[in-house]
């Protein structure tokens, strides 16, 4: 089937992906790349869970084990506040949510008190878990990422292309809620 060229993406001309927000060529870049966003979202949280289930047999979202994750980083201990500013997360209550669940797990351990000096760290068995975790990433996710040529550097775009996106929405996200219809 031929191809018709829009903006630098090839579609075949059997499709119309134009729709309310997407009437331009960039419209529907924007669009598209929105949309694969979300199946990354829900595949990478699907993919997560699993991997996670391969460790240890806790039913855990994606955003829970990510949460676990971040925790370790660096071997050092992370406040709420830190873990939001990390994943770029504002919902404290649902962070606060799975510091419980991961608690309850015996993954993370609580330290400290008062409204700032609470931080929180894993456990033996939360290291053990991560270890485990780490070691099905490698053998199942990494190997298929190292197995087609030149991914290594389209990762690495990727990952640039993603933070400016992040940005992005952000600042329209500000300027959204600054100037809200009431």
């Amino acid at each position: 089937m031929a191809a018709k060229r829009v903006k630098g993406i090839d579609h075949p001309e059997a499709l119309d992906r134009r729709w309310h927000l997407a009437t331009t060529a960039i419209e529907v870049d924007a669009t598209e790349l929105e949309f694969s966003l979300m199946r990354t979202f829900e595949s990478f949280g699907r993919w997560q869970a699993e991997c996670l289930r391969g460790a240890i047999d806790l039913p855990a979202s994606g955003p829970e084990n990510a949460m676990l994750h971040v925790i370790r980083m660096n071997d050092r201990p992370k406040s709420v506040k830190d873990l939001a500013r990390l994943t770029n997360r504002d919902d404290i209550p649902n962070i606060q949510y799975s510091l419980r669940k991961l608690i309850g797990a015996g993954l993370v351990v609580r330290s400290g008190s008062g409204r700032s000096g609470v931080t929180y760290s894993v456990t033996d068995k939360g290291r053990e878990v991560t270890d485990r975790y780490a070691e099905i990433r490698r053998a199942l996710l990494i190997a298929a990422i190292e197995a087609v040529p030149g991914f290594e550097a389209r990762l690495a775009e990727a990952r640039r292309t993603l933070e400016l996106l992040s940005g992005l929405y952000d600042q329209a996200a500000r300027v959204a809620a600054t100037h809200r219809r009431s």
